[in-house]
């Protein structure tokens, strides 16, 4: 029975996946590269948002079962929740998960059980186990002994919202890819420990796929949401009533577009498929593409909105802009891939008036914008104050207002929520 798992990782995944483990009674030891991180945990808190979190943490770390090291630990169990990001040449970046490979290697033995979750590109499971085998030739791993290894490897990836990631991850079903079967038992028992969703086995491979094509279903359906709202305002339609009425067939259904698309999964996860079959997955890149135009076209709508300002007299250092919205989706603290995050960088680099930036889930702006001198700005001072509103994410305290424009104000309104009701 496995009753020690180590998380390598506490991340947005690793540490809800750690604690629900220690919610069971099972032994756990988190493993993060971050001291800061590190000492969080061992206090009982946590370094990132998200509901019911902070108090499983709280429960867990109080109860004994759970606590935080920089160093990896023996165990019965590890489970490998490190990040896995592009090079600037939009190539997967393993590294993270070579160095997790590292730093377990020493304490493996016999009868452990490897799980890696991270977000990975078709065989790096097989490439994990390879150089755990090369750095522990004393043990046995699936590619070499198959069924009667010493080591049993697995891919689980996760598949959760932010914002409902505790939840998610008891409720979802989970794809679990042993190496071998014996491998994928021994998953299916440990994350059955929690998960009420069903655990479904299939092959390593498809496992790893199945990840990525689920991130990429919903690139391209943005894409199209995306692409239509300019094919839209080219051509005069209102887009969101588009999007009503055509939502109206049976067998449709558009999702509605933004500035955008953010995240460590959606905005990521495509290119890993475009980089392994850049010849055949042609409508993925295209998806790609599209979204990662659409924060240009947000740019080029509020130079339209300046410029209109500016015919009625006012000039350019009188113009004030307001971001209201910075995450990479509503009502969480992510940054990661954020669009609207790169158009507020953007608009302070090429604007001579004053930038102002309202997000209530942030206590503090990042680094890359108080460097540009943007400010934070409560949301009534700044739908006084700014000449350009610009709604980047809807969040829920945006919904609950409707904006009176006066006519030295113009509105870009990327989600829609404003423009029904003033527009």
């Amino acid at each position: 029975m496995l009753k020690t798992i180590s998380i390598i990782g506490l991340g947005y995944i690793g540490l809800p996946t750690a604690t629900l483990f220690a919610s069971r009674k099972m032994r756990v030891i988190g493993v993060d590269v971050s001291e800061y991180v590190v000492d969080t945990i061992n206090r009982g808190n946590i370094h990132i948002v998200e509901p019911e979190l902070d108090i499983l943490v709280q429960a867990a770390v109080g109860a004994g079962y759970l606590r935080a090291t920089m160093q990896a630990e023996p165990a019965d169990a590890f489970v490998i929740a490190v990040p896995t990001p592009l090079t600037a040449e939009q190539k997967p970046d393993v590294s993270c998960i070579e160095a997790a490979a590292k730093s377990i290697a020493p304490v493996l033995a016999k009868g452990n059980l490897v799980i890696l979750e991270s977000t990975s590109p078709v065989g790096t499971t097989e490439k994990l186990a390879q150089w755990l085998a090369e750095m522990r030739p004393d043990l046995t791993f699936p590619q070499q002994a198959g069924n009667g290894s010493d080591i049993r490897i697995a891919y689980c990836p996760e598949r959760v919202l932010p914002g409902r990631i505790v939840h998610e991850l008891v409720a979802n079903d989970r794809v679990i890819g042993g190496m071998t079967p014996k491998c994928s038992e021994a998953a299916v028992a440990l994350y059955k420990s929690f998960v009420q969703g069903e655990c479904v086995v299939t092959q390593v491979r498809a496992a790893e796929m199945c990840k990525l094509a689920e991130n990429s279903f919903r690139d391209v359906n943005i894409a199209f949401a995306n692409e239509l709202s300019m094919i839209c305002d080219d051509q005069g339609i209102d887009v969101w009533e588009l999007i009503r009425l055509a939502n109206r067939h049976p067998r449709v259904n558009i999702l509605q577009p933004g500035c955008g698309v953010g995240g460590h999964c959606i905005a990521v996860d495509p290119w890993f498929i475009v980089n392994s079959a850049p010849e055949t997955a042609k409508l993925i890149a295209t998806a790609r593409s599209v979204n990662d135009t659409k924060p240009k076209w947000v740019l080029q709508k509020v130079d339209e909105a300046i410029a209109e300002l500016k015919t009625d007299g006012m000039t350019a250092t009188d113009i004030s802009i307001a971001c209201f919205g910075l995450t990479f989706k509503p009502d969480i603290d992510d940054l990661r891939e954020s669009p609207a995050l790169h158009i507020a960088e953007a608009l302070a680099d090429r604007h001579a008036g004053k930038v102002f930036v309202v997000e209530p889930n942030l206590e503090s702006l990042p680094q890359s914008l108080t460097d540009r001198r943007v400010a934070q700005m409560d949301l009534n001072a700044a739908m006084e104050r700014a000449s350009v509103l610009v709604l980047l994410v809807d969040h829920s305290q945006f919904k609950n207002i409707s904006p009176q424009l006066t006519r030295f104000q113009k509105l870009v309104d990327t989600r829609g929520v404003w423009k029904k009701k003033h527009g």
